[in-house]
This record gives C-alpha cells, sequence and structure tokens, in this order.
C-alpha cells in the first residue's frame, strides 16, 4: 500500500467467542493497574502534585481508576515555557519526521487496542462496541493525519509571471503553541485527533483532558512518548477548567485554541480568546465543536421499521452521550404511530447494566452531575409530553438511567429544543415534509441529521435545506468516518471545523508566499 493509500481500522468483531475472550482477559490487565497515581507530563518530567483527582467508574462510582495530579497556575506557565522551547525546533523538522511519529503512534495504538478500550469500557462506561470504534478512529485520526501533512508539505507551485521570470513558492507553516481541551466522551480518538493534527502540522501542545477521563488521556501521552515524539512537544496538564482552561486560553502567548466540549464552554473561550492581552502579537484562532440538537426526519411511504432502528441505534448508543446523538425524531403524521410503535419496541430490549459484560449494550452516564441533569430534562419532559417508555434511572451502584423516549411534543418545546447530553429522545409529528424541515432547522444548532425518505425530491430539497454540517440519507446520524465524512457543524455547534477532513490540518497552519526574481 502506497504510502498516500488512506484505509480505515476494522472494526472488532465481537461475535467470535475467542475474541470476546481477547477482550476479557484486557480488562482483568487494566484492572492490575487500577487506582494508581498519574503525574503531569511537562517537557517529558513527570511531575507529581500535592492535589490529586480520583477517576471513577461510572458503572461503580466506588472504584477508583486512577489518581491524577493536578496542575496549578505555576507549572501551566512551567508547562507554556516548555511548549516554546519546543516549537522553536519542532517546526523546523521535516514533515515526513512528523508524519512518521503519527504512524508509529497508530501501530502502537493497534498493538494495545483492547487494553485501551478496555480502559475506556471502565473509565468512560462505554461499551465493547463503542469502546472499540472509539480506539479505531483514533487509529483512523493518525493514519489519515499523518497522509494529509504528506499532501500539503508538496504543495510548492512554480509560476512564470506575465513581464518576468519570477519562482513563486506557496507554503504551509505552523502557528503556534495551541491549548488542546479535549472531551470525555470519546476520551481517545477525540482527544488523539486534536492532539495528533496540532503536532503534525508543527505546533507544540498544552494538552487539557477531560476530567472524567484523565487515565486514558495519560496513555496517549505514553504511546507519543514511545512512537518517538520529542520533551515538551505535548505537555500532559489536567487541572480544573475555571482555572488552567482559562489561563491557557487568555495566554498571550497561546497561538490557537482547539476546543470539543460544550455550548457554554465553547462560548466562554470564544470570547476570551477574541480579547487581545498585553503583550500579545496574533489574534489567536479558535477551532470548536460545541454539541447539536440532533434530527431524524421521518418521511411518509417508508420501511417504518428501518426508521426506527436508525433512531434508537442514533439516539441510545453510548447513553445518547454523542454530540452526534438524535435527540429529536421529526415523523411525518402517516407514518407516526407505527414508526412510535416500533421506536417503543427496540428501545425496551436495550439491555441497560455495568458494560464490562458484553451482553450489556447500553452502560452509565459520564457523573453524578450528568445524572442530575438528565433525570431534571426528563420531568421536564413528562411535563411537556407524553412519557412513552424509560424515565426510571439508579444512582445506587454506578449512574444509570434506563433509555427515555417521550412523544407528542410541540416543536418549541425545551425537550426540542435544548441539548440533552443523555438517553433522552424528544418526538414529533408533523403533516408534511415541508413543515419537518421547518422543524428540524429551528434550533440554534446545526450539527448531523437524518433523512428516511424515499422520495428523491424530497432527498433533494434536504440536501439543500436540512441545515447541518454532516448530513445522512436513510441511515442512522451517529459513526461519522475519518477521511470521508469529514465531522463538524454550523451555528452553536461550532466552527465547522470539519475533524477527519481534508482542510482540518489547515487551521492549524497559516500560508506564506515566497516569490523569487529568476
Amino acid at each position: 500500500m502506497a504510502i498516500y493509500d488512506y484505509r480505515t481500522e476494522e472494526l472488532t468483531n465481537f461475535s467470535d467467542a475467542k475474541v470476546q475472550k481477547t477482550y476479557e482477559e484486557a480488562l482483568l490487565k487494566v484492572r492490575g493497574y487500577l487506582g494508581k497515581k498519574y503525574p503531569l507530563i511537562i517537557n517529558g518530567e513527570r511531575i507529581f502534585t500535592e492535589k490529586l483527582v480520583k477517576s471513577l467508574n461510572p458503572s461503580n462510582h466506588k472504584e477508583v481508576i486512577g489518581e491524577i495530579s493536578q496542575a496549578g497556575l505555576k507549572e501551566a506557565e512551567l508547562a507554556m515555557e516548555s511548549a516554546l522551547g519546543a516549537f522553536e525546533y519542532w517546526k523546523k523538522v521535516d514533515p515526513k519526521i512528523r508524519a512518521d511519529v503519527l504512524f508509529k503512534a497508530a501501530n502502537i495504538m493497534k498493538r494495545r487496542r483492547h487494553e485501551l478500550s478496555a480502559l475506556m469500557t471502565l473509565e468512560a462506561g462505554k461499551p465493547w462496541v463503542e469502546a472499540d470504534a472509539d480506539t479505531a478512529e483514533a487509529i483512523d485520526f493518525l493514519e489519515y493525519y499523518g497522509r494529509q501533512m504528506l499532501k500539503l508539505d508538496r504543495i510548492d507551485d512554480v509560476i512564470l509571471s506575465r513581464r518576468n521570470m519570477e519562482r513563486n513558492e506557496y507554503r504551509y507553516i505552523p502557528l503556534g503553541v495551541g491549548a488542546v481541551i479535549t472531551p470525555w466522551n470519546f476520551p481517545l480518538a477525540i482527544l488523539t485527533g486534536m492532539t495528533s493534527a496540532a503536532v503534525v502540522s508543527g505546533n507544540t501542545v498544552l494538552l487539557k483532558p477531560a476530567s472524567t477521563t484523565q487515565v486514558i488521556a495519560f496513555k496517549l501521552l505514553e504511546i507519543l512518548e514511545e512512537a518517538g515524539l520529542p520533551n515538551g512537544v505535548v505537555n500532559f496538564m489536567p487541572g480544573r477548567g475555571s482555572e488552567i482552561g482559562d489561563y491557557i486560553v487568555k495566554h498571550p502567548k497561546t497561538r490557537f485554541i482547539s476546543f470539543t466540549g460544550s455550548k457554554q464552554v465553547g462560548q466562554e473561550i470564544y470570547e476570551n480568546a477574541a480579547k487581545v492581552q498585553k503583550g500579545q502579537i496574533w489574534l489567536k484562532r479558535v477551532i470548536a465543536e460545541m454539541g447539536g440538537k440532533d434530527a431524524i426526519l421521518v418521511d411518509e411511504s417508508i420501511d417504518a421499521d428501518m426508521a426506527a432502528d436508525a433512531i434508537v441505534k442514533s439516539a441510545f448508543g453510548f447513553s445518547g452521550q454523542k454530540c452526534s446523538a438524535c435527540s429529536r425524531a421529526i415523523i411525518h403524521e402517516n407514518v407516526y404511530d407505527e414508526v412510535v410503535r416500533l421506536i417503543k419496541e427496540k428501545t425496551e430490549q436495550i439491555k441497560v447494566g455495568n458494560p464490562e459484560y458484553y451482553q450489556n449494550n447500553m452502560g452509565p452516564v459520564n457523573d453524578a452531575l450528568a445524572f442530575k441533569k438528565i433525570n431534571e430534562y426528563i420531568e421536564i419532559g413528562k411535563k411537556e409530553g407524553k412519557l412513552l417508555t424509560g424515565g426510571t434511572a439508579s444512582d445506587e451502584v454506578g449512574y444509570f438511567i434506563n433509555p427515555t423516549v417521550i412523544i407528542d411534543l410541540d416543536p418549541n418545546a425545551r425537550l426540542m429544543q435544548e441539548e440533552v447530553f443523555g438517553p433522552v429522545l424528544a418526538v414529533c409529528k408533523v403533516k408534511s415534509f415541508e413543515e419537518g424541515l421547518d422543524v428540524v432547522n429551528n434550533t440554534e444548532y446545526g450539527l448531523t441529521g437524518a433523512v428516511i425518505s424515499n422520495n428523491r425530491v424530497h432527498l433533494e430539497m434536504a440536501r439543500e435545506d436540512f441545515y447541518v454540517g454532516n448530513l445522512y440519507f436513510n441511515r442512522k446520524c451517529t459513526g461519522a468516518i475519518v477521511g470521508y465524512q469529514p465531522f463538524g457543524g454550523f451555528n452553536m455547534s461550532g466552527t465547522d471545523s470539519k475533524a477527519g477532513g481534508p482542510d482540518y490540518l489547515v487551521l492549524h497552519m497559516q500560508g506564506k508566499t515566497i516569490s523569487e526574481a529568476l
């Protein structure tokens, strides 16, 4: 296979009993290092601090996955100095060498694939299939961005001007130090994608991972070190967002901020980054992805079973904790009753429980705060519409909420408008496809969506008027594939950064034109 060829990593076939045993062995391996203490990594140096945060198993919140040192302002400034120093040489390293680090990291991930997935099952509550897909996507990001960097490095046009002979070059150069602030819901894939894109483009990184998945973030640092990444290029500095996050976003030497997370935090970052600080000589670039209120629009005269299957899989995969999850089903009145009946039937077949066990295909929500907030929205939904199924929860052992469907909602109901990052599906009825498109676009978000229809005219209408960054026809609205379905949305879903796309690396660089008279 040529270096520029790219193929996605195949997903694991867990129907094979031997593969199931291998995953169980990986879970045992991870259990062998539970409770370990983890340091910061600044300029390659392991730094333990007095403040430790316990990462807990959301399926059993009494079980400690690890204790992670937290950075304070002193460590944050030390990390900035490290990143600034490393940038002076890393920006001049041949892009082929930077890409090779990513390729080697991908191979290390392949060797440790089940271990990394098993760690996410324990630390993030991901069922086997979801965790495996997370690891596969992380590998894809490394393979894809490495190849994209090699392609960008080949840009070098020679142009003859009309009057004089000139050699004209156009090249991309790195930006500088980036603050990379990552989420917990794809604790390896998005973490790897955001970090590797910045690094392969020649930048250096201050990495602040999500508070509930810091052990898996530490494992990425181990992999990058093993792959040959020099000290100081990525500095691992977990800490409080209100302290460390704000500090690195506002720092005058921070050149860009790459963020994935909530709309509220994203807006704060965007505002803080826009203010020019004393000593700052550039306008900071913000690369942000901030969630959605994603909808599946169901037309009349469709396969009701297929529509219901797409809705349920999109709504309740990983407990609905995906920014791409279907949180709204908008269904034509002629098929409404039948599709709703099938949604209920399929939802009640979902097995909720500890994801360590393969038969459980839906696990817990992230933490106590998420558990509380989601249940509050369920109560709101019960008042706004009719509870079809679910609505029950228990946090006695882990943070488990049964998949919940609320029907007969008004398009302007809170449950149809506000993001609920959990296993809650809002359903409403429309009289026509055109009305359905109006409801689809009636939010401040614009991330993903899907249309289930056999009407080619309606599909083409949606192609133009369904305003989201990722639109799918006759399938679920989750599961974007790196390199094939670049991911990122409009409006309050973010800056349409299109992770896993051909122009994503360019967001981490700037163009420079050089002309020489011959």
